[in-house]
């Protein structure tokens, strides 16, 4: 089991991929850099110890075709384990479904194995397995919880495994929702930065519309300060809210703090002037380091991958 030197310098979207020999680890690896932390393994047990572990962190999984893929799939579909699939197929497997010249990215449909969302990709155009990847993590969001599972794999159950086969519904929607969830939290922003208006940034904005915004910030910023500390608070969502609005309007980090600093001092005063303690305001570095936190990824999401 190795992982890829990918997931040091840009970890995105997390892939376990199960061949036969490590030969393939090469290529897998150069075509998913800079996109794709891998794991990679030619062993089934410790590829299955990993993906049982991590099956909710997994975005993807990529499978050699080999004589007992059946039987691995079987094995995933037993184990509950439903996400998104690229096959790497070989010349031999090509010819003998009939493909003289194999789509370097197709959708099996019919004679799907693990789910009618799978993706199969030859194995002399792994270069294009970003697109791969990008296909199957499409279909797997577009799969109806309705769908059932292929029908040799239903064959294949035993009496003691249909619960498997009745929750796989239940199970699909379930990791859909948290796949989306995921990735539109992990990748949501990518991109984004060279999206915005540059009318709508506050540079931009006349002497009124400054004063107008600069008001509206100041004022989610004191429902932040209030809220963070109370329990049951939507604070992650106030926070969000409240970066979403600087980061579109081009805002600084140190503009950030000015408005931490600003609400601090009035704060301040009134303590002051009730003859209370000031040192209560110490806890709220907190808040300003959070916010900044959530700003400074927004904006590190915010750049497009390198070429």
């Amino acid at each position: 089991m190795t992982f890829s030197s990918s997931s040091v310098a840009r970890p995105q979207v997390l892939v376990c991929a199960l061949t036969r020999s490590e030969t393939l680890f090469s290529p897998i690896d150069r075509a998913l850099e800079r996109y794709c932390t891998v794991v990679l393994s030619s062993d089934a047990e410790a590829f299955f110890k990993t993906v049982v572990r991590d099956r909710f962190s997994i975005d993807c999984l990529i499978l050699e075709q080999q004589p007992d893929l059946e039987r691995i799939i079987g094995r995933l579909h037993r184990e509950a384990i439903v996400l998104p699939l690229v096959i790497l197929t070989d010349s031999k497997t090509d010819r003998a479904r009939g493909l003289a010249e194999p789509s370097p990215i197709d959708s099996i449909g019919d004679t799907s194995r693990y789910h009618t969302a799978e993706v199969e990709l030859a194995q002399s155009k792994i270069q294009e397995l970003p697109q791969s990847v990008d296909t199957a993590i499409a279909n797997f969001l577009k799969l109806s919880p309705q769908s059932r599972l292929p029908h040799q794999s239903e064959m294949e159950f035993g009496v003691e495994d249909r619960s498997a086969l009745s929750s796989f519904g239940e199970t699909l929607a379930a990791q859909q929702q948290r796949l989306s969830d995921k990735l539109r939290e992990r990748l949501g922003y990518l991109g984004v930065f060279y999206k915005r208006d540059s009318q709508l940034f506050f540079r931009n904005f006349s002497s009124e519309e400054r004063e107008s915004f600069l008001l509206e910030l100041k004022s989610d910023y004191r429902d932040i300060i209030l809220s963070y500390f109370r329990k049951g608070s939507d604070i992650n969502q106030q926070i969000d809210a409240f970066v979403y609005k600087v980061f579109f309007a081009d805002m600084s980090v140190s503009q950030v703090l000015e408005i931490h600093m600003e609400l601090m001092d009035r704060l301040a005063k009134k303590l002051k002037l009730e003859g209370r303690s000031e040192d209560i305001l110490l806890d709220y570095r907190l808040t300003l380091i959070d916010a900044i936190a959530h700003l400074c990824e927004m904006y590190r999401r915010s750049i497009p991958k390198e070429p």
